[in-house]
């Protein structure tokens, strides 16, 4: 049976005139792509591209964010610009969650720390670490990367660290590295790593907060755990 182009459904069926009448939220994720890229290919409307390409990510809008160039535009329908429509609409997505966390927000919990990290590891396939220094108050004096490494670890020199810290003025640090692999259990490498930063801290008078280790969609808090 043919497929209808968008422009052929009924009004209230077409993802523009679905959104002005209700309202974005009524929208499936599909259809507020499909509103992106605007139109599909001579098979298939951009509503139903737009759920095929999401049902080969497993529905996720993560896994969505974090298709490559190559990947988008192997989709019959999915040229280089509507490739890079979609790209720019994940990264703003990210981006909108990093916003609050700006200098004045308050870490009050490792929940709090796992969302300031989590804004901006979410999707990377390789190790980070990166480093929180706070104020007096546990409010954010700034967010920096501290360390890059591969698919399974990464090389953390300590100094780089507090070198750092004591640039921010910091009087306590979180620290945070993600495991690509989606578990967050520490490993002995970052039960190591934890020790040598939390003597080093002491070294120089800065607390060290947590250390948050970033899996998928979960996280491990040396804090919670007692461990610190």
């Amino acid at each position: 049976m043919e497929k209808l182009n968008i422009n052929e459904w009924a009004p209230e069926d077409r993802p523009r005139e679905k959104l002005l009448a209700k309202g974005p939220q009524a929208l499936s994720e599909a259809e507020l792509l499909a509103i992106l890229i605007g139109s599909g290919s001579t098979s298939e409307s951009a509503v139903d591209l737009m759920r095929r390409i999401l049902g080969d990510r497993g529905n996720s809008l993560k896994a969505l964010g974090r298709m490559t160039l190559s990947e988008l535009v192997a989709y019959k329908g999915v040229g280089e610009a509507k490739a890079v429509t979609i790209m720019a609409a994940c990264e703003l997505g990210k981006r909108r969650m990093r916003e609050p966390a700006d200098e004045r927000m308050r870490m009050e919990s490792s929940d709090d720390l796992y969302q300031q990290f989590r804004s901006y590891m979410m999707d990377l396939h390789v190790e980070e670490c990166h480093l929180l220094a706070l104020n007096a108050h546990n409010e954010v004096r700034g967010h920096v990367v501290v360390a890059q490494g591969g698919i399974s670890s990464t090389t953390v020199d300590v100094r780089v660290v507090l070198k750092k810290a004591i640039l921010l003025d910091a009087v306590s640090i979180a620290f945070c590295h993600n495991h690509p692999s989606g578990n967050p259990l520490p490993s002995r490498q970052d039960d190591d790593l934890t020790r040598r930063l939390l003597q080093a801290c002491q070294a120089v008078n800065i607390h060290l907060l947590d250390h948050v280790v970033l899996g998928d969609g979960r996280y491990y808090s040396y804090h919670d755990a007692g461990k610190l």
